[in-house]
């Protein structure tokens, strides 16, 4: 049963609203009040009152929607703490004496941005500034840093289960599965999904590929040509960054996180059994919690920061993660309220009516999520308005979840990485100090070879369901850049 054409307002009206506002809180904020207001026959009084009592109070009071809540505010804590304790400058400045080339440098900034795994924003804050001087004195262009940064930061994020994203991604993967009553693990699905982040996988892995080919393209060539020619002062901006942190302030929280999560976990046979969602939510917080005391403890210890300073950095990292909290809860009613229009079903037989075949639903999904992310600029946003349209699509054309998961994903990257006005690019072009504009010019047709390919991976996955879609995926970007190559070489010697 559906609401036919009425039940495609909310996701429209939160799509819209996205594009028009820049803002994702008030975009499905809007989108939901719209589904309460068809259910509510218009009455504005009734339709405020539903949404507060029958969608935000039941998803807030909901055990697994409030596990997902605090497991996002400890991990936000923890986060802010890495950003602000300076260890992982201390890392990265601690590698400076054994790099001395272009290639090094690139793949250490690379090896850096994978290591910062667990905070998308905190890669370029923290990475860029401390390869920046580094790839100023071997005359590397700050757009080919912001470039890494980017491509480092959200890719390598989206493909960690224990971390924001990935609380994130599954707490709306559980809640699709709950209105469907789908009796299958978020977390299973999310690992089942990690090879179809076909986008994440190709951007991560298309630096070495660049670094060792020396293969740039068209406006990153022009960028790298100019650096070429530039003069820095290298040693002025290393001495500025130094401080009384360690690397061992990165390395060692980060291994209690995880020592935590397995000590916790393992009388439970993780990670070779499925475990139930409460107990590695709960694993999971004590780990972030048990960290984020050690580093606290270390940055008193090193004299980085006092006590009362370092534990008001803590608060505001909780803090900070209050958008998210608003998202969840208001992507979580919006997606109820989807299902509860039937927008999912009227989509789906409005596709079946013109034989729309099932193995292009992957296809379609990847490129509505790029659509939307690109004009948002929030990868996060984009997830929330397709994750409760891609997964009843899936279900109903009988495509495995995970591929229309790794769709949904791949669309939101692939267009947040074109977006003049996502925040990771933003930051990764702060992060380099490197112009935006020029960023943006220089990093699209990377993102747009990775998404050609990400698209015809997707059509390959959706009719034949096997994963090794993203080997092909990697074959034709290896088959791109040995065509492009020899096209430069060719070019060089008729000049």
């Amino acid at each position: 049963m559906h609401y036919g054409f009425l039940s495609l307002l909310p996701p429209l009206v939160a799509v819209v609203m996205a594009i028009k506002s820049k803002n994702v809180i008030l975009s499905l904020f809007c989108g939901g009040f719209v589904g309460t207001l068809i259910f509510a026959s218009g009455n504005p009084f009734l339709a405020t009152k539903s949404i507060i009592g029958d969608y935000f109070f039941v998803q807030l009071t909901d055990s697994y929607n409030a596990g997902v809540i605090v497991l996002v505010i400890f991990i936000g804590g923890f986060i802010k703490l890495m950003e602000k304790s300076g260890g992982a400058q201390a890392f990265s400045k601690s590698v400076y004496k054994y790099v001395n080339t272009k290639l090094k440098a690139q793949l250490c900034a690379w090896v850096g941005g994978i290591l910062i795994f667990f905070s998308d924003l905190g890669t370029p804050l923290l990475v860029g500034p401390v390869f920046r001087p580094l790839f100023d004195k071997l005359k590397i262009s700050r757009e080919k840093l912001a470039w890494i940064l980017d491509s480092t930061s959200s890719p390598v994020a989206i493909l960690i289960p224990f971390i924001g994203w990935g609380v994130y991604i599954m707490g709306l993967i559980q809640a699709e599965f709950d209105n469907l009553n789908v009796a299958q693990s978020d977390y299973a699905t999310f690992v089942e999904a990690i090879p179809f982040q076909i986008y994440a996988i190709l951007a991560i892995i298309m630096i070495p590929l660049v670094a060792f080919t020396k293969e740039d393209f068209s406006q990153m060539k022009k960028a790298e040509t100019e650096a070429a020619s530039r003069e820095y002062s290298f040693e002025e901006d290393l001495k500025a960054g130094t401080s009384n942190a360690r690397p061992s302030m990165v390395i060692i929280p980060i291994i209690v996180v995880f020592a935590t999560l397995f000590i916790t976990l393992a009388p439970l046979g993780f990670p070779f059994k499925k475990v139930d969602g409460n107990a590695f939510r709960v694993a999971l917080t004590m780990g972030y919690f048990f960290g984020a005391v050690l580093l606290m403890a270390m940055i008193g210890i090193y004299k980085v920061k006092d006590f009362k300073e370092t534990f008001k950095i803590y608060v505001d990292g909780m803090k900070g993660m209050t958008d998210v909290a608003v998202t969840l809860v208001l992507a979580w009613s919006l997606g109820s309220m989807i299902s509860a229009l039937g927008t999912a079903d009227f989509i789906v037989n409005g596709l079946k009516s013109v034989n729309f075949s099932a193995g292009l639903v992957p296809g379609a999904i990847f490129i509505f999520g790029a659509f939307v992310s690109f004009s948002t600029g929030s990868s996060w946003g984009t997830f929330a308005i397709m994750m409760p349209l891609a997964i009843p699509m899936a279900h109903a054309f009988g495509i495995p979840y995970a591929i229309a998961v790794g769709a949904v994903l791949s669309g939101g990257l692939f267009g947040d990485h074109c977006s003049p006005i996502s925040d990771t690019t933003i930051l990764s072009s702060t992060g380099a100090q490197c112009d935006l504009v020029d960023h943006v010019k220089t990093q699209l047709p990377y993102a747009c070879v990775n998404g050609v390919i990400a698209f015809g991976a997707f059509i390959f996955a959706g009719f034949t369901r096997s994963p090794l879609a993203v080997a092909l995926a990697v074959a034709v970007l290896l088959g791109v850049m040995f065509v492009w190559g020899r096209k430069e070489e060719g070019a060089a010697e008729r000049d």
